[in-house]
């Protein structure tokens, strides 16, 4: 194998997926979070998600990121959006592909695993502050559910 392999002359952006999971309980739409373990934004709330692997699909990242900082597995997940602006992760230059899911209040138990400290769900109409640049990828989420509403009616 050349040791090159990913060596370029030009700097790389890093890939992240992140997941924005609705669920409906008694009539509230609520949103998975997670509480930061580790810098930036530590014990801050944002979205569960992470770095793509250099072996993997975004898709898969988002399925495996899902499941190690929460435990959900099986949540069918599809693309929303991807975020590139240059300052939205102080670690380096992140480019991140958001994914919306919804999942039944039965299948919905959360459990913080991974480098997350805690996973919880909030109702939308009562959210902490969250990191990073989530405060747009939800209100992206939510104007998305909206149309898909209204398209369905």
């Amino acid at each position: 194998m050349d040791n090159n392999r990913y060596c370029y002359r030009y700097p790389r952006p890093a890939v992240t997926a992140d997941c924005v999971v609705f669920r409906l309980s008694g009539g509230d739409l609520q949103v998975l979070l997670i509480e930061r373990g580790g810098e930036p934004y530590k014990g801050c709330w944002a979205f569960p998600g992470g770095f793509m692997n250099m072996d993997e699909t975004i898709d898969q990242c988002a399925t495996r990121e899902l499941e190690e900082e929460t435990g959900l597995t099986l949540v069918e997940l599809e693309q929303l959006h991807a975020y590139s602006a240059p300052d939205r992760d102080p670690r380096e230059r992140v480019m991140t592909i958001a994914f919306i899911g919804m999942v039944a209040p039965e299948h919905s138990e959360a459990t913080a695993g991974d480098d997350a400290a805690k996973a919880r769900w909030f109702s939308v109409d009562a959210l902490p502050q969250l990191a990073f640049d989530h405060e747009q990828i939800l209100s992206d989420a939510l104007r998305h559910l909206a149309t898909k509403k209204n398209h369905a009616e």
